[in-house]
């Protein structure tokens, strides 16, 4: 079985989303964070055949929407991050989930793609059954997935440029290094800015980020509409 690993902030106002500011306030961005990791949290759990796994960086309690994350993550395992820059907290995390389950392939994703499917989710991990790895480019030239046959093998995160155009060349790049046979999935985008919050939303209307960007949409309009 494989593990689903979602890395994660607390959306805590001014701690997350920032660079959806403007149009959107410190509390709204954490409010669009809180829909998207909740909508990714659902995903997950209607994902046949998957062990859900939370790491998260920060505090849940102290986030937008603390109670509805809490409950929304009954039943999963929640680790705490732990390292320095991103490539080494991806690294551990992957490390955490190896020695808590040795010997299960790892699929893991973030709380920018709010877009995803349980039919999507299980399609990569059937895809991962059959290579070594598999990563999931994102539009903006980084990866909103990476599966690993051997999670240990993320430790190659920590050579690797994070939040770079290139960061997804150099993942592959370094995959393909390192011998292991792998697979790409479909492109995807991930919210980072205010245009990557439209799209996405425009692709999944009738989720709670979907709500959640539609109210600050509506909060710019004279009138309240739009």
């Amino acid at each position: 079985m494989t593990v689903l690993l979602v890395m994660a902030k607390a959306p805590v106002p001014g701690a997350v989303k920032t660079r959806l500011c403007p149009p959107a306030s410190p509390v709204q961005a954490a409010r669009i964070a809180a829909a998207a990791l909740r909508d990714t949290l659902d995903t997950v759990r209607a994902t046949p055949g998957v062990t859900p796994v939370l790491a998260c960086a920060g505090r849940l309690t102290d986030a937008e929407d603390a109670a509805g994350l809490v409950t929304g993550l009954h039943g999963w395992t929640v680790l705490a991050q732990r390292g320095t820059g991103l490539g080494d907290r991806l690294a551990h995390a992957h490390a955490d989930v190896a020695a808590a389950w040795p010997g299960r392939p790892v699929l893991q994703i973030g709380m920018d793609t709010p877009q995803l499917t349980p039919a999507g989710l299980a399609a990569a991990a059937r895809r991962l059954a059959v290579a070594d790895a598999v990563l999931g480019a994102a539009v903006d030239g980084g990866w909103w997935a990476l599966g690993l046959r051997d999670p240990r093998h993320a430790a190659l995160l920590r050579t690797v440029p994070m939040s770079t155009v290139r960061t997804g060349r150099h993942t592959w790049s370094a995959l393909v290094g390192r011998g292991l046979r792998c697979a790409l999935l479909p492109l995807l985008r991930d919210v980072d800015e205010w245009p990557d919050a439209l799209a996405v939303a425009a692709e999944a209307p009738d989720g709670r980020f979907a709500r959640q960007v539609g109210a600050v949409r509506r909060a710019l309009v004279p009138g309240g509409r739009g």
